[in-house]
């Protein structure tokens, strides 16, 4: 039976509709998550939140503890991810007030604890990162968006930055050079340790700003972000609402 978790981004670091039956403080060995895991109900469907920059949004991406967050979901029976992120738009379809369900992933960032094989334990092992979303997870999280009336892009690549600072214009030339049509600080190695766990893992990605050099602006505007997360999260809350209800549906296989 899948277990489903929701990773809260930046504009989601409390799940206010969330029903909370249980907040469990936990410790892995690669230390503690981001946030005690909230265990309740959310639209309807049971589910386990866990806000990845940490409950007061006090995590930059390039500190959060990847690792333990995976790891804490995995030792808690969960399945599957639904990785809720805040990126800027590259690609001409994805401007701001968007909701892209990527397919692909460039990694840019370094120095960051990437993986569960780091010689701590007896095995090595070199997962497959082909397709680095879970295809089934990305269907249901598109069928999700069509019921909720909100339709989300399908695909797309995500480019994951170092951060806390933005990009450079010639930063983003490069990246879409490259083919990005998204750039977050977060996917990775979030997906990554996702896969070498073994869990479903999909991200929904709401596009606050055009990214630097692109549409137009001089520069990125932090009130133009945080108004497009203001006016976004409520269509990305009810995507996932109706996500989870079609996956814990009893016609599910899983």
């Amino acid at each position: 039976m899948k277990r489903f978790a929701i990773i809260g981004g930046s504009g989601l670091d409390q799940l206010e509709a969330l029903s909370v039956s249980a907040r469990r403080q936990v410790m892995t060995p690669w230390g503690a998550p981001s946030a005690p895991l909230c265990e309740g109900t959310f639209a309807g469907s049971p589910v386990v939140f866990l806000p990845r920059h940490g409950e007061a949004h006090s995590l930059p991406p390039h500190r959060i503890n990847y690792r333990a967050n995976v790891a804490a979901l995995r030792d808690a029976g969960i399945t599957d991810i639904l990785a809720v992120t805040a990126v800027g738009g590259i690609g001409p379809e994805a401007g701001p007030g968007v909701m892209v369900v990527p397919d692909q992933i460039i990694d840019y960032t370094y120095g960051r604890e990437h993986t569960f094989y780091d010689g701590m334990g007896a095995a090595v092992d070199h997962v497959d990162f082909t397709q680095p979303y879970s295809e089934d997870l990305r269907q249901l999280l598109l069928a999700g968006a069509a019921r909720a009336g909100h339709p989300a892009v399908s695909g797309g690549v995500y480019g994951a930055t170092q951060g806390p600072r933005l990009e450079s214009a010639a930063e983003i030339a490069r990246m879409a050079r490259d083919g990005c049509t998204l750039v977050g600080m977060t996917g990775m190695p979030e997906a990554a340790l996702a896969r070498e766990a073994g869990l479903g893992y999909a991200t929904l990605s709401l596009v606050v700003n055009w990214a630097a050099g692109v549409g137009g602006g001089e520069t990125v505007s932090l009130e133009e972000i945080m108004g497009h997360l203001r006016e976004g999260m409520g269509r990305v809350l009810a995507v996932v609402g109706a996500t989870l209800a079609l996956g814990l549906s009893p016609q599910d296989p899983g």
